[in-house]
């Protein structure tokens, strides 16, 4: 049955319709005429009969209620996080084989709780564990109520404990954390029992305090903060970004000593026997340069491992003079896009070296893309423009450190002259010498792959980085107060199983043929609430309507959400304390009562 408003001449009439089936038509019979729209409005009558039919139907009321703003709450908790992180977080793995671990463990507390509402909190605003006491206020974690801090802070040491058995620990002592990587990578070893690339990259977080026992040191900050210790955290991921393991090590590790432990773990304990490593050398994410040197390339050849590396065309005496002089023409080559498009690209092989059995030649691979190279040439136009732009106003706007001009002559002086008569000027020679390297990038490898997959495999780094830039914004939980290593660790490593339930959750939004922003994910899961309020002597629970993309992603994992009212059973009043009864009858008199 419906309302329908039915015009005649002038006047417009409500009625109560109701639809019937005959056969395969549907007819419409009217039940009741109630009169003229415009005196029901004026004289109120309508408002009135439907407030009185709402009386019948409590649902209809809370819903419009909450809608209009008029109810009070007696509580509100965000849904939309948990919903869809416990999803991910049962059906990874992570939440098993936590338990597992924990099965001859007799904490007082639920851990694994601890380290959900840890690991939802990295991924919705992410910061330190006293921040997520508070923050987990406003959420409905199922099983954790009742988590304080110090709960918190004993479930980050759990993870970060060092094990009895150190064998196979490499440049880090081995702990509990180690035992979830390698089991969450056991659970899915047939995706991944043949790595073709492995990503390694490194970050550095600084401390507010002591920085535990031996993890907190001063070194190289890639924040700009020397004044504090830090630890260096080191993250591996395969090559569609999914993430393997991660590392932690005193804050004044360099870089260049990293790289083989990991390999060394990957394959001891994940079994890994055949792997391609590949780096770029100066990844414009990083502040610093040289993961690989020398001595590495020497060492991951004595072991058997393969590598791609990304050459310093500009700076390597042997890539300048000897391989980019190489006269061998360059073969073109069509590469398929997913959107349809081909892409170009040209590449070349060059052997030096190669002076008879005994000797150790080294493999090159020169690629040139013809679009990237009109890109490089507009982007330097461009500078040139700017730069001969501020010439005109004077050395003076190219002298500093601080302002748009001094960072101007920091980055683009390649293009000036030596002032030599006292005034600056764009070398042309320089210029051209620039030019040179538009679209060109240089690979070491020994690879046992054809020149073509050399390539190609290099090529996917972008799609890498983008990953990996997001891994370091998950990781970079400041600030950091834990006053031990093994807290510290675990803490860590929420930011690791963090990383690894946002690659679960973009890799099921592409198979859904859906691709939001991050941030909108956040903000429209966080609109997705439960609100308890109290009509009529009863208590109800209602959820607001998803917003946004959060329906998108609730419908990619298959998560249905909760009913839009719930009734719940209001608690029962505390029995009242019993009251002695007074004796009937008048009170009986004493013998010294007169």
């Amino acid at each position: 049955m419906f309302f329908r408003i039915k015009p005649s001449g002038n006047r417009r009439y409500l009625q109560i319709v109701e639809n019937t089936r005959d056969g395969a038509r549907t007819r419409q019979s009217v039940l009741a005429t109630l009169g003229r729209v415009d005196e029901l409005e004026a004289s109120g009558k309508l408002d009135v009969l439907l407030r009185s039919g709402a009386r019948l139907c409590e649902t209809a009321m809370l819903v419009s209620a909450l809608r209009e703003g008029t109810l009070d709450a007696v509580s509100t908790r965000r849904i939309g996080g948990p919903l869809v992180f416990e999803r991910l977080w049962e059906e990874t793995g992570c939440r098993r084989v936590v338990e597992d671990l924990l099965a001859e463990r007799r904490f007082a507390f639920p851990v694994e709780r601890a380290v959900f509402a840890t690991v939802l909190h990295r991924l919705m605003v992410s910061g330190s564990d006293r921040a997520c006491e508070r923050w987990l206020e406003a959420y409905r974690v199922d099983g954790g109520e009742g988590l304080e801090l110090h709960h918190l802070y004993r479930a980050m040491t759990w993870l970060g404990e060092e094990l009895a058995d150190q064998k196979g620990a490499t440049r880090a002592p081995r702990r509990t954390k180690d035992l979830i990587e390698e089991a969450l990578f056991a659970r899915r070893h047939s995706l991944f029992s043949d790595l073709s690339v492995v990503l390694f990259d490194t970050t550095s977080l600084y401390f507010h305090g002591a920085g535990g026992e031996s993890l907190g040191q001063y070194g190289k900050s890639k924040d700009h903060r020397p004044d504090l210790k830090q630890v260096v955290v080191g993250v591996v991921l395969d090559e569609a970004g999914r993430p393997i393991c991660s590392e932690t090590w005193p804050g004044n590790t360099t870089d260049v000593t990293t790289l083989l432990p990991v390999v060394d773990r990957l394959r001891q304990r994940f079994g890994i026997a055949r792997m391609c490593v590949v780096v770029r050398q100066g990844l414009t994410m990083r502040a610093d340069r040289g993961m690989i040197s020398a001595e590495t390339i020497a060492e991951l050849e004595v072991r058997g491992i393969e590598y791609i590396l990304g050459a310093r065309e500009r700076s390597d005496k042997e890539v300048h003079d000897l391989v980019l002089a190489d006269k061998k023409p360059m073969v073109p080559l069509l590469i398929p896009h997913a959107r349809g498009e081909d892409g170009e690209l040209e590449v070349k092989e060059v052997i030096l070296g190669n002076w008879g059995p005994q000797a150790k030649p080294r493999r090159y691979v020169v690629c040139f893309n013809p679009n990237q190279a009109k890109r490089d040439a507009m982007a330097r136009e461009q500078i040139l423009a700017s730069l001969d732009h501020t010439l005109d106003r004077g050395d003076k706007a190219l002298v500093g450190n601080a302002g748009p001009h001094g960072e101007l002559l920091s980055n683009h002086r390649r293009f000036l002259k030596t002032p030599r008569d006292g005034r600056f000027a764009i070398d042309p020679a320089r210029v051209a010498e620039d030019a040179r390297y538009d679209g060109l990038y240089v690979l070491r490898t020994n690879a046992k792959l054809n020149t073509l997959s050399v390539a190609l495999a290099y090529r996917q780094l972008w799609k890498i980085e983008a990953i990996f830039r997001t891994a370091k914004a998950i990781l970079e939980t400041r600030p950091i107060y834990h006053q031990c290593d093994a807290a510290i660790a675990g803490h860590l490593f929420c930011s690791f199983l963090a990383l690894v339930l946002r690659k679960e959750l973009d890799e099921r939004l592409a198979t859904a043929g859906a691709d939001p922003e991050w941030g909108d994910v956040v903000r429209d899961l966080d609109r997705l609430e439960e609100v308890a309020v109290d009509q009529a002597g009863k208590r109800f629970l209602l959820r607001t309507t998803t917003a946004g993309c959060a329906g998108a992603v609730l419908k990619a994992l298959g998560v249905a959400p909760p009913p839009l009212v719930r009734q719940l059973p209001m608690e029962k009043p505390p029995p009242r304390p019993a009251v002695p009864r007074k004796r009937a009858g008048r009170p009986q008199r004493g013998a010294t009562s007169l």
